[in-house]
């Protein structure tokens, strides 16, 4: 979804760096893309760019949790189990909301697999975003690993528009539209 909406931001005349984990797909031609594998390097991508940016969509989670140790070297198979203690990364989206300044509008994204309104009006609330696209995970051809997605897009002036299930490219220029037409002319 993250790289459908680059495209669609390229398209409607944007300045576009797209800030993104590994993946198989290409990106968009004409986008500044900046490549990180890290949670830590995503938070220090985002923040960096988010400065100047008029308009911050951020599309997915890198992850929630990291190990809470790592190893340089392979973790030898001594005993039939193994104990993974995780701990919490930080949320880039709330920092970004912190950080927000006067005239930039920001987004995000919830993928839920219940409460989707309650939870998605919870965490636009928490993170200080002007919108927040949630929808469901887990339903089959839409969503993660589709070229479809089903999404709500509720805003901070407290409206919800549902959109069907529509291709992530149709879906991205619909809601680019609306992200566009908030920005302060």
């Amino acid at each position: 979804m993250g790289y459908a909406l680059a495209e669609a931001a390229l398209r409607a005349g944007g300045r576009v760096t797209l800030v993104s984990g590994p993946v198989a797909i290409p990106s968009p031609r004409g986008v500044r893309l900046l490549r990180v594998e890290t949670a830590e390097q995503m938070r220090r991508a985002a923040l960096r760019e988010a400065r100047r940016a008029d308009l911050v969509i951020m599309a997915a989670a890198v992850a929630d949790y990291r190990p809470a140790t790592s190893s340089r070297q392979k973790i030898k198979k001594r005993t039939s189990r193994l104990v993974l203690r995780l701990e919490k990364t930080q949320d880039i989206l709330v920092e970004l909301g912190r950080r927000k300044r006067r005239g930039q509008t920001l987004v995000g994204f919830a993928a839920e697999t219940r409460n989707l309104l309650r939870n998605a009006r919870e965490k636009l609330t928490r993170k200080n975003l002007d919108f927040l696209v949630a929808n469901l995970v887990g339903r089959p051809g839409s969503g993660f690993e589709s070229s479809h997605n089903r999404a709500t897009l509720l805003s901070r002036g407290g409206e919800t528009r549902a959109f069907p299930r529509l291709r992530k490219k149709i879906l991205a220029r619909r809601l680019m539209r609306i992200f566009l037409d908030a920005l302060p002319h």
